[in-house]
């Protein structure tokens, strides 16, 4: 069995987990970023899946019984291992589905919730380039490998993530700091995937041909977490308190590195298909998850302007956030002060939670 990539966040846990159900497991990466986890029974093949010469001359001779790609040009690597494989089960990213970059291609803006896997994908590169070459390369898969399984990955988060959007939050409580901006009140909702989750989901798919073969898979956590969830989770998980200032969207320009994107809309993923046809649940709970995330970066920090924080593009410019943050708090008391209502809107008769309409009688009688 070949691994191409096999180093990286979700790398490292299909490589175990395919060691420990007794497959041979060969890799091949570039050798840079050699893992201590990485079971040492596992054969390296050091050379480079973006060069189509050395990739082609690395397989020559050989032939696997299932070629997992994940690293490297994946529509080359789908071309140079026709004949050479049995099985091809590869991964892309999520930004294939037309609007997942440009939420202006729907109207009013923004992804329809949830996003299954038949969704209109990108159909051109005015509309998203990065997008328009995702959905080609997963059509070449398809065409160099009728039988593959491809999945499409959300963000990603664990340990490794080369851009942690989990690093903007504890790299604030490392720094002591006792506000964080959130836009809308944090609400937003953006699919991520943990490490351990996106591999189990790739694993499925390869202890069950029969039902993966020839398929597309959405994969991610299955409990998708509010931008707010994400900050209260690892606050709680690193012992610190924040007040959380909510912003809106427009005003709130430090927040921007935790939503990932121009608009405070949804982007969640329908998960129907693989829970349904491959038995996936989290093997790590999300909210487990964001908390381990925390503690692992607590104890690994990125470098500070290292490459983590320039993907995030984060600058963690305090002094501006402080001058914002005291701006939109005496704004808000301002305009709290002069608004009076006579009577006070509620939340409608339907409504029975806390603060709503009072019950009819003071007893449950069955």
């Amino acid at each position: 069995m070949l691994i191409v990539g096999g180093t990286g966040p979700t790398g490292l846990p299909i490589v175990r987990g395919l060691v420990e159900r007794g497959h041979q497991v060969t890799m091949l990466h570039r050798g840079l970023h050699e893992r201590a986890e990485t079971p040492a029974e596992v054969h390296h093949l050091h050379h480079d899946p973006y060069d189509d010469v050395d990739l082609r001359a690395a397989l020559e001779h050989r032939r696997f019984d299932v070629v997992v790609a994940m690293y490297g040009r994946l529509r080359r690597i789908a071309e140079v291992t026709i004949g050479r494989c049995g099985r091809f089960v590869s991964v892309g990213g999520v930004p294939a589905y037309r609007g997942w970059m440009n939420p202006w291609l729907y109207e009013p803006p923004g992804l329809p919730v949830p996003i299954a896997e038949d969704a209109p994908m990108v159909r051109a590169p005015g509309e998203d380039e990065k997008g328009f070459r995702i959905a080609r390369t997963e059509a070449a898969v398809f065409t160099h490998h009728p039988n593959a399984t491809h999945f499409r990955y959300p963000y990603v988060y664990g340990p490794y993530q080369l851009a942690p959007r989990e690093w903007c939050i504890v790299r604030r409580i490392l720094d002591n700091r006792r506000r964080i901006v959130v836009a809308d009140d944090g609400l937003t909702l953006h699919h991520h995937g943990y490490t351990e989750n996106l591999a189990h989901a790739v694993l499925l798919a390869v202890d069950q041909p029969a039902v993966s073969a020839g398929r597309v898979f959405n994969a991610g956590d299955e409990e998708v977490l509010s931008v707010r969830a994400v900050v209260e989770l690892i606050a709680a998980a690193l012992g610190h308190e924040f007040e959380i200032v909510s912003m809106p969207y427009e005003l709130a320009t430090p927040a921007r590195p935790l939503l990932a994107q121009p608009l405070p809309t949804h982007r969640v993923l329908d998960l129907g298909a693989l829970r349904g046809d491959l038995g996936y649940r989290d093997v790590v709970p999300a909210r487990e998850a964001v908390a381990r995330t925390a503690r692992w970066l607590a104890e690994h920090p990125p470098a500070p302007g290292g490459p983590e924080e320039l993907v995030l593009t984060d600058p963690f410019d305090y002094p501006a956030e402080d001058r914002l943050l005291d701006a939109w708090c005496s704004a808000r008391a301002s305009v709290v002060a002069r608004a009076s209502f006579d009577p006070e809107p509620g939340y409608g008769r339907a409504y029975s939670g806390p603060g709503g309409r009072p019950r009819s009688s003071p007893e449950f009688v069955e």
